[in-house]
C-alpha cells in the first residue's frame, strides 16, 4: 500500500549544549491522518525507549539496555537498523560508550552512578534491518519503503534509578 503524500511518520532529532554540557533527544510523530500501523510503530519506539531507560540502572550493563530495546522492537516484528543506536554524552554530543539497539544482557560496560547516556531506539516498520542513505547525506530510508520511527532521551544513571534529563 502506498502512503498518501499527506501522511507520514516524521522524526525530529535535536541536540543542544548548555553551560558546556550536551543533551540529545528525538521524537517521532505522525503527520496527517494516522494509519493504525503508523500509530503502532511510533508507540513501539516509545515502548522500546521506556524499556531501555528502565534497564539503565547502577550495576546493569550496556548489554542490558540494548537487550531491553531489541526485545521490544523484535517482539513487535520491527527491524533495527544496524550501526545506529545510543551513545555516551557529556561535554560532547557523541561520546563513549556506544549503545546498540540490540544486544545480549549481562554484557558490555557496567553502568555506574554519574554516567550519562543518550538512549536512542530506531526501528523499521517492514521488519527488515536494511536501509540506505539518501543523496542528501543525512536522510535514511528503508530498502523496502516501509516507515521508520525513532525516540531518544538523555538519561543519567543514578543510585536512585535512571533520571531523564530531556523530559518536558
Amino acid at each position: 500500500m502506498r502512503s498518501r503524500p499527506d501522511q507520514s511518520v516524521t522524526t525530529a532529532d535535536f541536540g543542544a549544549k548548555l553551560d558546556g554540557w550536551a543533551g540529545d533527544s528525538a521524537i517521532s510523530f505522525i503527520v496527517g491522518t494516522p494509519r493504525p500501523a503508523d500509530t503502532r510503530l511510533v508507540e513501539t519506539a516509545f515502548a522500546a525507549l521506556d524499556a531501555g531507560i528502565a534497564a539503565a540502572t547502577v550495576g546493569n550493563r550496556i548489554g542490558d539496555i540494548a537487550h531491553a530495546i531489541g526485545k521490544v522492537c523484535r517482539a513487535a516484528g520491527y527491524g533495527i537498523p544496524e550501526g545506529f543506536g545510543g551513545h555516551g554524552i557529556g561535554r560532547q554530543m557523541h561520546e563513549d560508550p556506544s549503545l546498540p539497539n540490540e544486544g545480549r544482557p549481562g554484557r558490555g560496560m557496567p553502568l555506574k552512578h554519574g554516567m550519562v547516556l543518550a538512549i536512542e531506539p530506531m526501528l523499521i516498520g517492514g521488519g527488515t534491518d536494511r536501509y540506505y542513505e539518501d543523496r542528501d547525506g543525512w536522510t535514511l530510508r528503508s530498502v523496502d519503503g516501509s516507515r521508520a520511527a525513532h525516540a531518544e532521551h538523555t538519561v543519567a544513571i543514578t543510585h536512585d534509578g535512571p533520571r531523564i534529563l530531556t523530559q518536558l
